[in-house]
Protein backbone atom coordinates (compact mmCIF):
# COMPACT_ATOMS: atom_id res chain seq x y z
CA UNK A 1 0.00 0.00 0.00
CA UNK A 2 2.49 2.70 0.91
CA UNK A 3 4.53 1.65 -2.26
CA UNK A 4 1.60 2.44 -4.53
CA UNK A 5 0.92 5.68 -2.40
CA UNK A 6 4.38 7.06 -2.91
CA UNK A 7 4.09 6.05 -6.91
CA UNK A 8 0.96 7.96 -7.01
CA UNK A 9 2.92 10.86 -5.32
CA UNK A 10 6.09 10.68 -7.81
CA UNK A 11 4.01 10.45 -10.39
CA UNK A 12 2.37 13.33 -9.62
CA UNK A 13 4.44 15.87 -7.62
CA UNK A 14 7.97 17.23 -9.34
CA UNK A 15 9.27 20.95 -9.25
CA UNK A 16 6.31 22.65 -11.58
CA UNK A 17 5.29 19.32 -13.07
CA UNK A 18 2.13 18.41 -11.40
CA UNK A 19 -0.47 20.46 -13.38
CA UNK A 20 0.98 18.77 -16.81
CA UNK A 21 1.00 15.50 -15.10
CA UNK A 22 -2.56 15.77 -14.37
CA UNK A 23 -3.42 17.10 -17.53
CA UNK A 24 -1.53 14.09 -19.14
CA UNK A 25 -3.64 11.44 -16.98
CA UNK A 26 -6.64 13.51 -18.32
CA UNK A 27 -5.72 12.67 -21.77
CA UNK A 28 -4.30 9.36 -21.41
CA UNK A 29 -7.71 8.48 -19.69
CA UNK A 30 -9.78 10.36 -22.40
CA UNK A 31 -7.55 7.55 -24.85
CA UNK A 32 -8.03 4.68 -23.17
CA UNK A 33 -11.84 5.15 -22.37
CA UNK A 34 -12.10 6.05 -26.20
CA UNK A 35 -9.99 2.46 -27.24
CA UNK A 36 -12.41 0.86 -24.87
CA UNK A 37 -15.45 1.85 -26.55
CA UNK A 38 -13.99 1.05 -29.74
CA UNK A 39 -13.30 -2.29 -28.95
CA UNK A 40 -16.42 -3.16 -26.84
CA UNK A 41 -18.16 -1.59 -29.84
CA UNK A 42 -16.47 -4.07 -32.53
CA UNK A 43 -16.90 -6.74 -29.64
CA UNK A 44 -20.55 -6.51 -29.83
CA UNK A 45 -21.04 -6.30 -33.69
CA UNK A 46 -22.29 -2.71 -33.24
CA UNK A 47 -19.41 -0.44 -34.64
CA UNK A 48 -21.34 2.55 -34.63
CA UNK A 49 -20.97 2.25 -30.98
CA UNK A 50 -17.60 3.30 -31.26
CA UNK A 51 -18.71 6.50 -31.70
CA UNK A 52 -20.90 7.18 -29.28
CA UNK A 53 -17.61 7.88 -26.19
CA UNK A 54 -15.69 10.24 -28.34
CA UNK A 55 -19.19 12.08 -29.38
CA UNK A 56 -20.36 12.56 -25.97
CA UNK A 57 -17.34 13.66 -24.30
CA UNK A 58 -17.16 16.36 -27.71
CA UNK A 59 -20.84 17.22 -26.97
CA UNK A 60 -20.32 17.60 -22.89
CA UNK A 61 -17.13 19.60 -23.32
CA UNK A 62 -19.01 22.31 -26.36
CA UNK A 63 -22.42 22.31 -24.01
CA UNK A 64 -19.80 23.74 -20.76
CA UNK A 65 -18.64 26.54 -23.29
CA UNK A 66 -22.18 27.13 -24.17
CA UNK A 67 -23.08 27.30 -20.77
CA UNK A 68 -19.68 29.87 -19.96
CA UNK A 69 -21.08 32.01 -23.20
CA UNK A 70 -24.35 32.07 -21.76
CA UNK A 71 -23.39 33.31 -18.37
CA UNK A 72 -21.12 35.61 -19.93
CA UNK A 73 -23.72 37.58 -21.24
CA UNK A 74 -25.76 37.21 -18.95
CA UNK A 75 -23.96 39.64 -16.98
CA UNK A 76 -24.36 42.46 -19.52
CA UNK A 77 -27.38 44.73 -19.14
CA UNK A 78 -29.38 44.76 -21.74
CA UNK A 79 -28.75 48.38 -23.02
CA UNK A 80 -24.98 48.18 -22.48
CA UNK A 81 -23.19 49.29 -26.02
CA UNK A 82 -20.94 46.64 -25.60
CA UNK A 83 -22.69 43.80 -24.60
CA UNK A 84 -22.20 41.15 -27.49
CA UNK A 85 -24.56 39.93 -29.77
CA UNK A 86 -25.40 35.82 -30.71
CA UNK A 87 -23.58 35.59 -34.05
CA UNK A 88 -20.64 37.35 -31.97
CA UNK A 89 -20.64 34.90 -29.57
CA UNK A 90 -21.40 31.48 -31.59
CA UNK A 91 -17.66 32.66 -33.34
CA UNK A 92 -16.13 33.07 -29.94
CA UNK A 93 -17.72 30.01 -29.00
CA UNK A 94 -16.41 28.32 -31.73
CA UNK A 95 -12.45 30.02 -31.54
CA UNK A 96 -12.62 28.78 -27.84
CA UNK A 97 -13.65 25.02 -28.85
CA UNK A 98 -10.81 24.75 -31.45
CA UNK A 99 -8.07 26.51 -29.32
CA UNK A 100 -8.61 25.54 -25.37
CA UNK A 101 -8.46 21.15 -26.78
CA UNK A 102 -4.68 22.13 -28.10
CA UNK A 103 -3.69 23.79 -25.54
CA UNK A 104 -5.43 21.53 -22.23
CA UNK A 105 -4.59 18.68 -24.05
CA UNK A 106 -1.53 19.33 -25.89
CA UNK A 107 0.84 22.48 -25.23
CA UNK A 108 0.48 21.91 -21.64
CA UNK A 109 0.81 18.65 -20.55
CA UNK A 110 3.21 17.10 -23.15
CA UNK A 111 5.01 19.99 -24.20
CA UNK A 112 5.73 22.70 -21.11
CA UNK A 113 9.36 22.20 -20.94
CA UNK A 114 9.41 21.86 -25.00
CA UNK A 115 10.48 25.91 -25.25
CA UNK A 116 13.37 26.44 -22.20
CA UNK A 117 14.12 29.97 -21.02
CA UNK A 118 15.87 32.03 -23.11
CA UNK A 119 18.72 33.88 -21.21
CA UNK A 120 21.99 33.72 -24.19
CA UNK A 121 25.37 35.05 -23.69
CA UNK A 122 25.47 38.60 -24.97
CA UNK A 123 21.68 39.44 -24.01
CA UNK A 124 23.07 42.59 -21.65
CA UNK A 125 21.23 45.44 -22.35
CA UNK A 126 18.85 43.65 -24.49
CA UNK A 127 14.87 44.33 -22.83
CA UNK A 128 13.89 40.59 -21.68
CA UNK A 129 10.53 39.44 -21.24
CA UNK A 130 8.58 36.76 -18.01
CA UNK A 131 5.60 35.35 -19.33
CA UNK A 132 2.87 34.45 -16.09
CA UNK A 133 0.16 32.35 -16.84
CA UNK A 134 -3.04 31.78 -15.31
CA UNK A 135 -5.37 29.27 -13.37
CA UNK A 136 -4.86 25.22 -14.32
CA UNK A 137 -2.44 26.68 -16.34
CA UNK A 138 1.46 26.19 -16.52
CA UNK A 139 4.45 27.61 -19.08
CA UNK A 140 3.58 25.79 -21.94
CA UNK A 141 0.22 27.80 -23.05
CA UNK A 142 2.91 30.77 -24.12
CA UNK A 143 4.97 27.97 -26.91
CA UNK A 144 3.84 29.74 -29.91
CA UNK A 145 5.26 33.13 -28.40
CA UNK A 146 8.02 31.97 -26.89
CA UNK A 147 9.12 30.15 -30.10
CA UNK A 148 8.87 34.04 -31.95
CA UNK A 149 10.74 35.48 -28.73
CA UNK A 150 13.46 32.84 -29.61
CA UNK A 151 13.69 33.36 -33.11
CA UNK A 152 13.87 37.38 -32.60
CA UNK A 153 16.63 36.68 -30.15
CA UNK A 154 14.56 38.05 -27.17
CA UNK A 155 15.40 36.79 -24.03
CA UNK A 156 12.95 35.36 -21.78
CA UNK A 157 11.76 33.37 -18.74
CA UNK A 158 8.38 31.64 -18.75
CA UNK A 159 7.33 30.19 -14.67
CA UNK A 160 5.01 27.53 -13.73
CA UNK A 161 3.04 28.56 -10.86
CA UNK A 162 2.44 25.85 -8.28
CA UNK A 163 0.98 24.62 -6.12
CA UNK A 164 -2.24 24.58 -8.76
CA UNK A 165 -5.15 25.46 -6.12
CA UNK A 166 -2.75 27.71 -3.44
CA UNK A 167 -3.01 31.03 -2.32
CA UNK A 168 -2.29 34.09 -5.50
CA UNK A 169 0.25 35.63 -2.83
CA UNK A 170 2.52 32.82 -3.28
CA UNK A 171 3.19 33.12 -6.26
CA UNK A 172 5.67 36.01 -5.50
CA UNK A 173 8.82 34.05 -5.58
CA UNK A 174 8.17 32.37 -8.41
CA UNK A 175 7.67 35.50 -10.30
CA UNK A 176 10.53 37.17 -8.42
CA UNK A 177 13.05 34.43 -9.60
CA UNK A 178 11.87 34.76 -12.85
CA UNK A 179 12.28 38.23 -13.06
CA UNK A 180 15.57 38.55 -10.94
CA UNK A 181 17.29 36.03 -13.84
CA UNK A 182 15.73 37.86 -16.80
CA UNK A 183 17.66 41.04 -15.26
CA UNK A 184 20.85 39.75 -14.65
CA UNK A 185 21.14 38.17 -17.91
CA UNK A 186 20.32 42.06 -19.08
CA UNK A 187 20.86 44.32 -16.75
CA UNK A 188 17.58 45.79 -17.31
CA UNK A 189 14.23 45.31 -16.20
CA UNK A 190 11.76 43.12 -17.94
CA UNK A 191 8.51 43.34 -19.57
CA UNK A 192 6.19 41.15 -18.07
CA UNK A 193 3.29 39.49 -19.94
CA UNK A 194 0.50 37.81 -17.72
CA UNK A 195 -2.68 35.76 -18.91
CA UNK A 196 -5.53 35.42 -16.68
CA UNK A 197 -4.69 34.63 -13.14
CA UNK A 198 -1.39 35.48 -13.47
CA UNK A 199 -1.95 39.82 -14.11
CA UNK A 200 -3.21 39.13 -10.61
CA UNK A 201 -0.28 37.16 -9.20
CA UNK A 202 2.19 39.97 -11.07
CA UNK A 203 0.63 42.87 -9.13
CA UNK A 204 0.45 40.87 -5.95
CA UNK A 205 4.50 40.43 -6.29
CA UNK A 206 4.84 43.89 -7.10
CA UNK A 207 2.35 44.91 -4.07
CA UNK A 208 4.62 42.38 -1.31
CA UNK A 209 7.95 43.61 -2.68
CA UNK A 210 8.85 47.52 -2.72
CA UNK A 211 11.88 46.58 -4.58
CA UNK A 212 10.44 44.80 -7.46
CA UNK A 213 10.98 46.27 -11.20
CA UNK A 214 8.78 45.91 -14.43
CA UNK A 215 9.50 47.71 -17.48
CA UNK A 216 6.01 47.29 -18.33
CA UNK A 217 3.16 44.91 -17.21
CA UNK A 218 0.52 43.51 -19.90
CA UNK A 219 -2.11 41.59 -18.85
CA UNK A 220 -4.29 39.72 -20.85
CA UNK A 221 -8.00 38.95 -19.28
CA UNK A 222 -7.14 39.47 -15.97
CA UNK A 223 -9.77 39.30 -13.50
CA UNK A 224 -8.61 42.83 -11.99
CA UNK A 225 -12.17 43.50 -10.34
CA UNK A 226 -12.46 39.23 -10.33
CA UNK A 227 -14.89 36.83 -12.22
CA UNK A 228 -18.65 36.07 -11.33
CA UNK A 229 -17.37 32.44 -12.68
CA UNK A 230 -15.04 31.68 -9.90
CA UNK A 231 -18.40 31.57 -7.22
CA UNK A 232 -18.65 28.34 -9.06
CA UNK A 233 -15.26 26.98 -8.19
CA UNK A 234 -12.96 25.44 -5.58
CA UNK A 235 -9.22 26.94 -4.19
CA UNK A 236 -7.82 29.12 -2.79
CA UNK A 237 -6.99 31.10 -5.56
CA UNK A 238 -10.46 30.73 -7.37
CA UNK A 239 -11.66 32.24 -3.89
CA UNK A 240 -9.81 35.30 -4.29
CA UNK A 241 -10.80 35.85 -7.79
CA UNK A 242 -14.47 36.13 -6.70
CA UNK A 243 -16.18 39.28 -7.83
CA UNK A 244 -16.04 41.64 -5.01
CA UNK A 245 -14.04 39.22 -2.65
CA UNK A 246 -12.00 40.86 0.21
CA UNK A 247 -8.66 39.95 -1.47
CA UNK A 248 -9.33 41.97 -4.66
CA UNK A 249 -10.20 45.04 -2.49
CA UNK A 250 -7.00 44.59 -0.31
CA UNK A 251 -5.36 44.31 -3.95
CA UNK A 252 -6.67 47.68 -5.02
CA UNK A 253 -5.38 49.22 -1.82
CA UNK A 254 -2.09 48.24 -1.96
CA UNK A 255 -1.42 48.38 -5.47
CA UNK A 256 2.09 49.16 -6.63
CA UNK A 257 1.23 49.68 -10.54
CA UNK A 258 1.14 53.49 -9.54
CA UNK A 259 2.35 54.25 -13.65
CA UNK A 260 -0.79 52.69 -14.87
CA UNK A 261 0.29 54.38 -18.52
CA UNK A 262 2.96 51.91 -17.97
CA UNK A 263 0.13 49.15 -18.01
CA UNK A 264 -1.36 47.44 -20.83
CA UNK A 265 -4.71 45.68 -20.32
CA UNK A 266 -6.10 43.69 -23.39
CA UNK A 267 -9.84 42.50 -22.63
CA UNK A 268 -12.91 41.13 -24.66
CA UNK A 269 -16.71 41.45 -24.52
CA UNK A 270 -16.88 37.64 -25.76
CA UNK A 271 -14.24 36.71 -22.26
CA UNK A 272 -15.77 33.19 -21.36
CA UNK A 273 -13.84 32.95 -17.98
CA UNK A 274 -13.86 36.90 -17.02
CA UNK A 275 -16.57 38.17 -16.64
CA UNK A 276 -18.27 41.49 -16.07
CA UNK A 277 -15.43 41.52 -18.88
CA UNK A 278 -14.62 44.93 -18.00
CA UNK A 279 -13.29 43.47 -14.63
CA UNK A 280 -10.03 43.00 -16.96
CA UNK A 281 -9.20 46.60 -17.45
CA UNK A 282 -7.85 48.72 -14.76
CA UNK A 283 -8.64 52.43 -14.17
CA UNK A 284 -5.79 54.86 -15.97
CA UNK A 285 -4.66 51.80 -17.82
CA UNK A 286 -3.82 51.50 -21.57
CA UNK A 287 -7.23 49.20 -22.00
CA UNK A 288 -7.27 47.39 -24.97
CA UNK A 289 -10.22 45.66 -26.85
CA UNK A 290 -10.23 42.63 -28.66
CA UNK A 291 -13.55 42.23 -30.53
CA UNK A 292 -14.81 39.03 -30.30
CA UNK A 293 -11.82 36.97 -29.07
CA UNK A 294 -12.42 34.45 -26.23
CA UNK A 295 -10.63 33.99 -22.72
CA UNK A 296 -7.52 31.37 -23.99
CA UNK A 297 -7.39 32.56 -27.44
CA UNK A 298 -6.70 35.63 -26.37
CA UNK A 299 -3.21 34.34 -25.91
CA UNK A 300 -2.86 34.45 -29.26
CA UNK A 301 -4.37 37.21 -30.83
CA UNK A 302 -2.28 38.83 -33.38
CA UNK A 303 -2.35 42.57 -31.71
CA UNK A 304 -1.29 40.88 -27.84
CA UNK A 305 1.67 39.21 -29.97
CA UNK A 306 2.65 42.26 -31.70
CA UNK A 307 2.29 44.35 -28.70
CA UNK A 308 4.56 42.20 -26.77
CA UNK A 309 7.48 41.70 -29.62
CA UNK A 310 6.83 45.85 -29.96
CA UNK A 311 7.84 46.01 -26.35
CA UNK A 312 10.37 43.73 -26.12
CA UNK A 313 12.06 45.58 -28.62
CA UNK A 314 12.02 48.75 -27.05
CA UNK A 315 9.60 50.53 -29.04
CA UNK A 316 7.14 51.17 -25.87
Amino acid sequence: MKASVHAMEAFFIGPSRMLARIQQLIAFTLVCAAIAALAFAFGTGRPWLGAAFPGLVIIGYLGVLAVEFGLLRASYATKDAVRPGIAQLVRAWAVEALAAPRVFLWLQPFRSASEPDHLPPGAHERRGVVLVHGFFCNRGLWNPLLRRLRAANVPFAAVSLEPIFGSIDSYAPTIAAAVAAVERATGLPPLVVAHSMGGLAVRAWLAANADARAHRVITIASPHAGTRLAAHGRGRNVAQMRHGSAWLADLARNDAITARTQVICFWSHCDNIVFPTRSATLPGADNRHLEGTPHVAMVFHPAVVDEVMRAAHGAA
